[in-house]
């Protein structure tokens, strides 16, 4: 068992109690004295990608700021600007929470997650927050395969469940007219011209535009969405990463973040990002054309941030598939890459001895 677990449910200071022996005293307790009270469990944040295999993802956490409040603990040796190098294990934190029981524990670690506010690298919480949600794992029919069982194919965003989309419609809503309302008072606005207030809105998520109205009122603000009314209470501000509100009476907590013109929100391990338009720029929006994806199958790409020590290959070289291709050395690790068919290496832009980013050109095929 992780000693924050057992030092939770025992009251027992365990690190203190190896020092004390260590230093040649006796320990003050005997087994019999040691009571069992309520629940707990960790989770290991870690800054690896969980949508791209876990690899190890490495950078300067340009904000970090854990969760905390009762029965919560984190366990950590980072900081906000410290950075994440590729020589290092990629764990940030132990995070752990205690309750009563295991519903109130894993209450609290869901709220726990989704506090946690992480940028700069990228991490494990949504995949953390995927498991905290999972009715196999809450109903504790748990096996050293669950991983392997549930996600065979790896993990992917689709695998993040979101218990109530409209949640994040309503949050994006709220965002924007805050956002608005703080435009509208901008000094130096041309007469004639100024930001005007608006309640309708139409928020797109995947494309798909979801009429929006949106009053502010003294606790909040209220929405109306598909028929129904949301009573938003929050003493949010748009500078801040994290909006705790009440949605119908319900607390939940949303990352927020506005980025160009953009919302990304995260919610109990989901991501939405969403546009927020007028009626009529999003009638105007859906007869846009679509930008196709440039074609990325001729080249072999760094799959993590690394040190390449090793090319297998040459120009003008045939490969057969599963021929190795190139060693990156990452979280001291070595990762071989293979190639996935028959093909002929055109050219090698980058040399051994590069430090690599996450998509960077390695080999170009033929």
């Amino acid at each position: 068992m992780e000693h924050p677990v057992t030092e939770l449910i025992t009251g027992q200071d365990l690190v203190e109690l190896m020092i004390r022996v260590a230093d040649g005293e006796k320990l003050p307790l005997r087994q019999e004295d040691v009571r069992l009270t309520g629940w707990a469990m960790e989770s290991r944040v870690y800054a690896e990608d969980p949508f791209r295999n876990f690899l190890p993802s490495i950078g300067r956490l340009v904000y970090y700021q854990p969760p905390g409040g009762e029965g919560v603990r984190v366990d950590t040796g980072v900081y906000e600007g410290g950075e994440v190098s590729m020589f290092y294990d990629p764990m940030i934190a132990k995070l752990i929470t205690y309750g009563k029981d295991r519903n109130e524990a894993i209450g609290r670690m869901q709220q726990a997650l989704d506090e946690y506010y992480i940028r700069g690298v990228q991490h494990n919480i949504s995949f953390l927050n995927a498991l905290m949600v999972h009715p196999r794992f809450l109903e504790g029919r748990l096996s050293t395969n669950f991983i392997a069982e549930e996600y065979p194919e790896g993990f992917d965003a689709v695998d993040v469940p979101q218990e109530d989309p409209a949640k994040s419609i309503v949050v994006t809503a709220c965002a924007h007219r805050s956002y608005t309302d703080r435009a509208s008072h901008l000094t130096g606005q041309l007469p004639g011209y100024e930001r005007k207030h608006s309640e309708a809105w139409v928020v797109l998520v995947d494309k798909v535009p979801h009429a929006v109205l949106v009053w502010p009122n003294e606790q909040g603000y209220r929405v109306e969405f598909e028929g129904n009314t949301y009573d938003v209470q929050t003493e949010w501000d748009i500078s801040e990463p994290l909006m705790n509100c009440t949605i119908n009476g319900e607390y939940v907590s949303f990352q927020v973040e506005r980025e160009g013109i953009w919302y990304h929100l995260v919610h109990r391990g989901a991501q939405t990002d969403a546009l927020v338009m007028t009626p009529r720029a999003a009638e105007l929006y859906a007869k846009m054309p679509e930008k196709v994806a440039p074609d990325m199958s001729r080249y072999l790409l760094s799959p993590m941030p690394g040190l390449l020590v090793k090319i297998a290959v040459e120009e003008g070289q045939e490969v057969k598939s599963g021929e190795e291709l190139a060693v990156i050395e990452a979280m001291k690790m070595e990762n071989v890459l293979r190639a996935e068919q028959d093909a002929v290496v055109k050219h090698i832009p980058t040399k051994v001895g590069a430090s690599l980013t996450v998509d960077q050109v390695i080999i170009e095929f033929e």
